[in-house]
Parts: C-alpha cells; sequence; structure tokens
C-alpha cells in the first residue's frame, strides 16, 4: 500500500419498497435526520434518501434507493447483512429497547460479538438487535472508544441516548480468501483474526466481519444492503482509482456525484465496494440547517425537476422532528 488510506465507512446503501415508512422509521423512531432528499442519479423516477448526523457527515450515512413496491430481499453469499451502529453506553441500549419496543418494534438483547475486541466496543455490555420493517438488521454496541461520536439532534430522541454513528457491518463473502486478499493487499485493512478486519486513518475507522454464507441464496430487494462505501480523501480519489485496477480488480472510473466523488468495484466475494470522497459534501447545495427538507437535484437533473418531482410520492415532514433549541 501507498500513504493512502481509507477513513472508516463513508456510507451504506440499502433498498426500500416504501419511502414515506422509511423516512417513518429512520428519521421518526430512529432519530436519523433525513440530510438529503434527492433521487437515483441512474435513475431519477425514484428516490434515494440520505440518514445521518447533524451534519451528514461521512462514518454516518445511510441511504436508501426506493423501488415502490419492491419485494422483501433476503441476504446471502455476496451480501452485507447487518449494520452495526454506536451507542454511547449500557443505559443507552436499555433506552432503545424501551423507545424500539412502544413502537411495537422486537428486539434482543446480544452479547457483543468477541472479534470486535480492540476496535472500541464494550465487549463486556450487551447490545441490541432489530431489523426494520422490511427486514434490515441492525445491531447497537456500546462503544467505549476515542472517536468522536457523530450525532443528529432529534425532539424525541434524549440527546445523550442518540446514535453515535457506524462501527461497521457484518457480510456473507462467497469466497473468504479472495475477500481477505482484497482487503489486506489492495484496501489496506488490518487483519484482527476469525474473519475480522478493520481499516481506520485520520479519524474514523470501519470493521468488516466476515460470517460463513446461509445456504439459501441471496435475493436482493427490500431491507438489503446494496452497497457498502469506504472514505477516502478527495484528492486521493484518482489514485484510488488506479491502485484499485492496478491490483487486478475492475474499477469504474471516477464518478460524480455532486456531493461526493465515487469508484465502484465488486470484490471476489460479490459484495459491491464504493470508494466515496469525504466531500464537497450535502451542504453544497443547501442551507446546513434546512439539509433534507426539499427535493435536491444535481445540476444535471435539475432542468427536470418538473418532469422528476410531481412523480414522487409525498414523505412525511422531517421538520416536526427537528429540536426547537439545537
Amino acid at each position: 500500500m501507498s500513504e493512502i488510506r481509507l477513513n472508516g465507512v463513508h456510507h451504506i446503501s440499502c433498498i426500500t419498497g416504501d419511502a414515506p415508512g422509511n423516512v417513518e422509521f429512520y428519521s421518526g423512531l430512529l432519530g436519523m435526520r433525513l440530510v438529503k432528499k434527492t433521487v437515483n442519479q441512474d435513475d431519477p423516477s425514484v428516490y434515494h434518501l440520505f440518514y445521518g448526523d447533524e451534519k451528514g457527515s461521512p462514518g454516518f450515512d445511510l441511504t436508501f434507493f426506493e423501488y415502490p413496491g419492491a419485494s422483501r430481499g433476503r441476504a446471502g453469499a455476496g451480501m452485507v447483512h447487518r449494520i452495526l451502529w454506536r451507542l454511547p453506553s449500557a443505559e443507552s441500549v436499555s433506552y432503545w429497547a424501551d423507545r424500539l419496543n412502544a413502537a411495537g418494534v422486537g428486539s434482543e438483547a446480544t452479547q457483543a460479538d468477541p472479534r470486535l475486541a480492540g476496535t472500541g466496543i464494550d465487549i463486556g455490555e450487551a447490545g441490541l438487535l432489530f431489523a426494520d420493517p422490511e427486514g434490515l438488521e441492525h445491531e447497537f454496541l456500546v462503544y467505549a472508544g476515542e472517536e468522536e461520536p457523530l450525532v443528529p439532534l432529534h425532539s424525541e430522541v434524549q440527546l445523550e441516548h442518540a446514535i453515535g454513528g457506524f462501527h461497521g457491518v457484518l457480510a456473507y463473502s462467497a469466497s473468504t480468501e479472495g475477500t481477505e486478499q482484497v482487503l489486506s493487499r489492495a484496501l489496506g485493512f488490518e487483519d484482527l483474526g476469525d474473519g475480522a478486519w478493520s481499516v481506520v486513518a485520520d479519524s474514523r475507522s470501519g470493521v468488516y466481519l466476515l460470517d460463513p454464507p446461509p445456504e439459501e441464496r441471496q435475493l436482493a430487494g427490500a431491507g438489503t444492503v446494496h452497497h457498502i462505501a469506504w472514505a477516502t480523501r478527495l484528492e486521493d480519489q484518482d489514485e484510488w482509482q488506479s491502485h484499485v485496477t492496478g491490483s487486478g480488480l475492475y474499477a469504474t472510473p471516477v464518478i460524480d456525484r455532486f456531493y461526493f466523488r465515487a469508484v465502484y468495484f465488486r470484490e471476489p466475494g460479490g459484495v459491491l465496494f464504493e470508494l466515496a470522497t469525504r466531500g464537497p459534501g450535502f451542504a453544497t447545495d443547501e442551507d446546513p440547517e434546512s439539509l433534507g427538507e426539499r427535493l435536491s437535484l444535481p445540476p444535471a437533473l435539475e432542468p427536470l425537476r418538473d418532469q422528476v418531482e410531481p412523480a414522487l410520492k409525498p414523505l412525511p415532514d422531517v421538520t416536526q422532528w427537528r429540536p426547537l433549541v439545537p
């Protein structure tokens, strides 16, 4: 590896068949800020929703492509199957268990995966496993590390218990050996043993845990992860594209997504990876105080607003969950 390094998880993109219900769950219940309401740049007939912390920071950026009415999917070989989140304390785990239960969302206490030892997770504290209405699996874990929490503000969620950003993911690899070669040789991950990998640079880290895939074949659909993106510096993106291509993988050219620049490739185990830059950011075309409150379109699509916007279904008003005093 050269001096270029990945800076943890940038974003995780998933699929939903119900954008209004998705907003109610992730913004209304989980307290995430809808930081960008836009469209899939490759298919502007459908929403692309971005949830994050107060600033829309890389490291807490959960996104959803909406395909209205999409059938429920199933995670299998070549897919991420669980998203790991950071909470600040054991009391926060109890808080979220109560909040989810009050909303009719089932959850169960878990013991933190021992493979996460040394990554900042308090292995001695219980976590919380639950799924969204379409089956996407999440796990809350107590984070005792030194990285700054990425926190959204919400009128109904106590700030001291707010989600603090991604910790990493669990994935099913169809070729564990191939995946691990790419993680170590091409991407600079550290081998933590037993299928656990970690990457860190500058201010953020991210973990990638490999699990044996189930016998059932994967089925892309609502409630599944589409891809995971790892964060890069903007000035390193061209070098990263050349580096990945030079490692023997097929990578796309650098694609300008307006809010960040992206390179995509599929690792040998089947999971779609993206390398995404930490800027320019979501405030490029909106006031930071009103992120996600209107439909944002990148410049190439702005002339089509009169065609695009009426075709999209109305979403809940996210201003109802904004705190009166930040």
